[in-house]
């Protein structure tokens, strides 16, 4: 089996020192699609290195180095092809606003292990801190079709009881033709988003966007809509990636406040009779 799941959660986690400037951070507002319109003063607070700040999501790619889901796959114990692999799933915790610029260690392991079956669940963990202390913590759970079945552990249900109600906020975000590209330049080389032979080996007619960027759009349009613009206002936001998006389509985000602490979401693709895109989506917020 080309998981060993013993060696992948005994292996030594691997640390590293990883920095970041401002150009990454609008680079990666830019490939949300921030910046429309250009002159907005909402926008510029994601696009103006004067008056920036930071989405919390940029936790997702800080350091311009692999994503979880690459880095997992490099782990002790882990041998499986990139063509099987879907990001299942994405939780952050962030201790404390993520500065314009830092430098900071950041260091993964293999959290955990999990047999679906007919498909594996690995959870990979990074932590990131700077001399201040804790900044974020990312799970990223990497989903292996055709890599279960060995009689491990399923692990716990993510699977949440939808919203109820009508939503209190309904917006949609359009989805440019070149934003799988202009977001890959943020780390995420996987050619699944980009080379259109690689997407039909993985099963698609054609390349699909980053769960990583519908995941940050999605908290950009909850932070601008129901937390008055302000990105200190997130500790936490989990996802479940429950269907592909390709560009040039456009989502619609709905939102539910659920109570002073958090914002329950639900994303779908208009264009495909709202296939359903993020579920089980958690906003936590002060």
């Amino acid at each position: 089996m080309p998981i060993d799941a013993a060696l992948a959660l005994a292996a030594e986690p691997r640390t590293g020192e990883i920095s970041w400037t401002t150009k990454d951070v609008q680079l990666y507002h830019l490939g949300l699609g921030a910046g429309t319109p250009a002159t907005d003063p909402d926008e510029l607070r994601y696009t103006l290195e004067s008056r920036l700040h930071v989405l919390p999501s940029f936790a997702t790619v800080a350091g311009n180095g692999s994503p979880g889901v690459i880095s997992g796959l490099s782990m002790p114990g882990i041998e499986v092809d990139l063509a099987r692999v879907l990001h299942g799933g994405q939780s952050l915790r962030l201790h404390r606003p993520i500065p314009v610029r830092g430098t900071a260690t950041s260091t993964g392991r293999i959290a955990a292990v999990y047999d679906k079956g007919k498909a594996a669940v690995l959870v990979m963990r990074t932590e990131v801190a700077d001399a201040d202390g804790p900044l974020w913590t990312n799970d990223a759970q990497i989903f292996v079709r055709g890599e279960g079945g060995w009689g491990g552990d399923r692990g716990p249900s993510t699977r949440l009881e939808p919203p109820t109600g009508a939503p209190d906020k309904v917006v949609e975000r359009h989805i440019r033709e070149d934003q799988a590209l202009l977001y890959r330049l943020s780390g995420d080389w996987n050619p699944l988003h980009a080379d259109p032979e690689f997407a039909k080996v993985a099963g698609f007619d054609r390349p699909i966007l980053h769960g990583l960027c519908t995941y940050g759009m999605t908290l950009k349009a909850v932070v601008d809509t129901l937390l008055d613009g302000d990105v200190t206002r997130v500790r936490g936001y989990d996802t479940r990636f429950a269907g592909v998006v390709f560009p040039g389509e456009t989502l619609r985000i709905r939102m539910w406040r659920q109570d002073d602490t958090e914002v329950r979401v639900a994303v779908s693709a208009v264009q495909r009779d709202d296939a359903p895109v993020l579920a089980d989506t958690i906003v936590e917020h002060f």
